[in-house]
């Protein structure tokens, strides 16, 4: 059964075909995907543990842009980009604790807390210049459920819209409670939009996923659309030794973030595009601070690899398919592909911009 929850999206899910095969590889849509998608909207960049405590750090990439998250001493949180305004060179080398002013690591120019310039060794011949006219680029920085988010433009929607509703339909689910396990990653040799395609239906697990289609009830399996998300959800059957009892969420929020809530877990995935046929999904794992929570994430671990593993394989294959010259925009199925009509349309605003 598929949820229509917001009159904002577009109608025409019968109807409807899959974006266009050409939009899957090239440097031209890439570049397209890195100032329209990625550089305009939130992207998921850190958990709150990670930021604790002031000097806290991490560097992340955003559509190109080198940007380090920062918990300042007055405990505000603040992303700049890690480009210094002299001649580009780096702030930081990586994430870690400790950092107090920022001081460029190719010519030692210095800047305070707030991205403020506030001394350029030897540069007092140069006519006209002050410090207090140079500022590092800031941006947007804003914290959900534990999680950290921060994005490039001022102009991306709102974010307590794009998450609207989100916390409470997965309640009594709390993430914000949830503690950080581990962290894997998957490079995969597809196109980002090919592996979020993927995730985004359950058409097909039957038929790649034997051992996860014993536990998720595919009959009873749901889709629900929001404004900037979908969300699929399904009992669980069969599961206590691997999932436990209760019911699975998969929450997409455009255009890359996968939250996947399981009882007492949550699995977060932030899919990384590294050209046009090759990309990175990165999986942080959290629980709930209960023994049994914490045994549940390690005892299933192998049985997520396979699954993802399957899913990789899958991808890989797929990606050829599109780049064969052989295959034109098919058909959507109304009933068990509504999140990737939803993905989709999302996408084509963002390149009719």
């Amino acid at each position: 059964m598929t949820t229509v929850n917001d009159a904002a999206i577009p109608g025409g899910l019968e109807r409807a075909h899959a974006l266009d095969p050409a939009y899957y590889f090239g440097e031209a849509t890439f570049a397209l995907e890195r100032r329209r998608v990625f550089g305009a909207s939130w992207q998921l960049v850190a958990h709150r543990a990670e930021l604790a405590t002031a000097g806290d750090h991490v560097l992340v990439n955003i559509a190109g842009t080198p940007v380090v998250l920062l918990r300042a001493a007055d405990g505000t949180l603040r992303a700049f980009a890690n480009v210094c305004r002299h001649r580009a060179g780096p702030l930081v080398h990586g994430s870690g604790k400790g950092l107090g002013n920022l001081r460029c690591k190719y010519h030692g120019w210095l800047y305070n807390q707030a991205g403020q310039l506030v001394a350029a060794p030897e540069m007092q011949d140069a006519q006209d210049f002050r410090v207090t006219d140079v500022r590092l680029p800031q941006f947007r920085v804003r914290e959900w459920q534990g999680l950290v988010f921060a994005a490039l433009e001022d102009d991306v929607p709102d974010f307590d819209r794009v998450y609207a509703g989100i916390a409470e339909r997965i309640a009594p689910v709390d993430l914000s409670a949830m503690r950080f396990v581990r962290r894997d990653s998957w490079d995969v040799e597809c196109n980002w939009k090919v592996y979020v395609d993927n995730y985004l239906e359950g058409y097909h697990v039957p038929l790649i996923h034997p051992a996860l289609s014993k536990i998720v009830d595919y009959r009873n399996y749901d889709v629900e659309l929001c404004e900037w998300y979908s969300l699929q959800h399904s009992p669980l059957q069969a599961s206590d030794d691997v999932y436990g009892a209760g019911r699975a969420y998969y929450c997409f929020i455009y255009p890359n973030v996968m939250l996947n809530v399981m009882p007492g877990r949550l699995a977060t995935n932030r899919v990384l595009p590294f050209g046009p046929g090759r990309c990175r999904v990165e999986f942080e794992w959290f629980c709930a601070p209960t023994d049994e929570a914490m045994a549940r994430v390690d005892n299933d671990r192998e049985f997520t690899n396979n699954v993802q593993e399957e899913d990789v394989h899958i991808c890989e294959r797929v990606q050829v398919g599109l780049a064969s010259g052989h295959y034109r925009a098919g058909r959507l199925c109304p009933k068990r592909e509504a999140g990737v009509w939803h993905f989709h349309e999302r996408l084509r605003a963002a390149y009719a911009d």
